[in-house]
This record gives C-alpha cells, structure tokens and sequence, in this order.
C-alpha cells in the first residue's frame, strides 16, 4: 500500500517546501496539493524543487476553469523538472463554485471530463512525438499545434500519469475509461463506498472501453483521528468535530452519512452551519458518529485500524491511502512508524 499525505488548504507558500521534506523524510510516497487559496501547480513545483523521491500530485486541480492545452504544458514541464515525479490528479467542483466564484460556464461534469482528459493525452503524445495528434469533441477541439508552439520531440520527459477525484457513480466511472488513478474524497472513502460504487463503477468504466486495471491506483483519501496519547486523540477529536460538521453539511455529501446509518444529520448539520451555531454541534456530532465514519486511534494503533477498516478492499486496485502529516513536527517519527508499517502490507 502507497501512503500519500497533503498540505492544509490555506498553507502559506512558503511553508511547502518545508512541509515536503518533513514528508520525504516521515518515508510517505508522494504529496498532495490542493486548488483551495493557491494555485496548485504553484505549490506543487515548489514542493518538487524541495524534495528528491517523493511523487507530487495536484489532488485535485479543476479542470473546467483552465484550458486542458495549458494543463497539458504545465504538467509537461513540472514532469521534465522533477524526472517524472509529477502527476495530474483533476476534479469537477460543483456548479455553483464554477459559475459563481470562478465566474465560468458549467455543463454536465463527467462527460465533459472524459474529453478533458482527452486533450491532455493528445497534447501529451503532440509533446512527445512532436506532430500533432488531435482530438474533437462536444466539449473541445485540439487540431492546431504549429511547430513553433510544440516543445517536442521529447521522448525523454514521463508522461504523467492523470488522476481524477469524484465522488458519484458517472465521474468513478469515466476514470476507469480515462484515467490512471482516482483519489476519493475525504467524505467518501468508508470501506462501503469503495467497495459498492467506487470500485464497481470504475471497473465498468474500465470494461468499456477494453482497458485493463492491473495499474490503476485508487488512493483513499482518508480523515483520521489521532494522537500521541489518549489526551491527545481526545483533543484532536473536538477539532475535528467543527471540520467535520462544515464537510458534511454539504448536500453531496449526504450519502455518506446515510451509508452509516445517519440519515438526517446532513440536514441537521446544513441547519446548524447555516445559522452559526456552532456550540450546538457535539449534541448532533457525537463521539459514536464520529467514531463511526472516521478511523479514531492513537499513533501506536493506527496502521492496525487502518488495515481493519480497509480490509477486503485495500487489496488489488485500492492501492493508496491519504494519512495527514502531523501539525507538531515532534510526532513525525511517531507518524514515520505508521507510514513504514502501512507500506509493509
């Protein structure tokens, strides 16, 4: 198993490349950068310029609010920096974020995305080959590539390879058409849900098309409570209980909830979020729900209730799991014992 870990949303960019090496150095195998308060590939080549082994991964970039031709040359380029150490991961956004924040047209996602990917494969082979190889779809058409505008012939730099987070049945399935990997969302990685949509929908859209999945990766992206000691653990699981409460109330969500046996707590929490009340959320956030959707364990535990909660589905394709470094630099060796024992099997 392939153990990833990623950096807070709203990290400064001058912490990443700190923040990489403590990863390098804790034995994870790569780093996720997210597209939250900064560019993603920003960080992430700050992230590569830091580090010597480990993958960097942009989990996720969205796709629709950028052209798939400049995707195509910023991953091309952090690929030739890095000697191959950098992948695409690529993500929808809901419609309102799209329309409203980023002030760009939206249509139906996984369509749309299963010709994103597209055209950065042709612009991929168009680098590498150094003659255009186009593509046309509803969604976009690549058929101009003037010499002057290609960086190829390049057979030496790595393709990367392109991930997709998702979280419905559709997007699952069009990374198995497309895709080299999917990373499931924070809310959406319970043993449940990969093994009765996840993986089912991804192997569909696998058999589609007549591609294999010996090397497609699906990497959990996991929540986990954890500390040093019990005090610690407990303290740690207040915190959560407010990050928890404002995932969740998204309506996108809700499945989650319902697949565990909560399904009104959506609603509830959506209610509580909406009016800022805050001190009320251990009366519908309790101790049980939370230690039911995530994995809650001191540091010397939690490689153990990891492999429990995923047993039966981290085998095969279920290959990687999202483990967050910890905030004390000082429990790094504590973290460094579960990431090496993870990797074990």
């Amino acid at each position: 198993m392939k153990v990833y870990t990623g950096t807070d949303a709203a990290i400064d960019p001058t912490a990443v490349a700190e923040f990489a090496r403590r990863a390098e150095a804790a034995g994870y195998d790569g780093l996720h950068v997210s597209e939250t308060v900064h560019d993603p590939f920003l960080l992430a080549l700050l992230a590569l310029r830091a580090t010597e082994r480990i993958v960097v991964r942009t989990s996720v970039a969205l796709a629709f609010v950028r052209s798939p031709l400049l995707t195509a040359y910023t991953a091309w380029d952090l690929s030739k920096l890095s000697g191959g150490r950098f992948h695409v991961g690529l993500g929808s956004q809901i419609r309102q974020n799209i329309e409203e924040r980023y002030a760009m047209e939206w249509s139906a996602p996984a369509p749309r995305m299963r010709e994103y990917v597209g055209v950065v494969r042709a612009a991929f082979d168009t680098f590498r080959t150094g003659e255009l190889v186009a593509y046309e779809g509803d969604h976009y058409r690549f058929t101009r590539m003037q010499p002057y505008f290609n960086p190829g012939p390049d057979a030496d730099t790595t393709v990367p390879p392109i991930y997709l987070g998702g979280v419905g049945r559709r997007m699952c399935h069009v990374a198995g058409e497309v895709a080299d990997g999917m990373v499931t969302h924070p809310t959406n990685s319970d043993p449940r849900y990969l093994a009765d949509e996840c993986l089912p929908a991804v192997a569909a859209g696998a058999s589609s098309v007549g591609r294999s999945l010996d090397d497609f990766e699906i990497v959990a992206g996991l929540q986990v409570i954890t500390g040093a000691t019990d005090q610690d653990v407990a303290d740690e699981r207040e915190r959560r209980r407010r990050l928890f409460a404002f995932l969740y109330s998204t309506p996108a969500y809700r499945g989650a909830l319902e697949r565990h046996g909560f399904p009104d707590l959506q609603e509830q929490l959506a209610a509580l979020v909406r009016r800022d009340e805050w001190e009320r959320l251990r009366a519908v956030v309790t101790d049980d729900v939370l230690g039911e959707i995530v994995p809650t364990a001191r540091y010397d535990e939690l490689a153990e209730v990891i492999r429990r909660r995923l047993d039966g589905v981290a085998a095969g394709s279920c290959a990687g799991v999202t483990l967050a470094l910890p905030e004390n630099p000082e429990h790094d060796g504590l973290m460094s014992d579960v990431v090496a024992e993870l990797r074990a099997g």
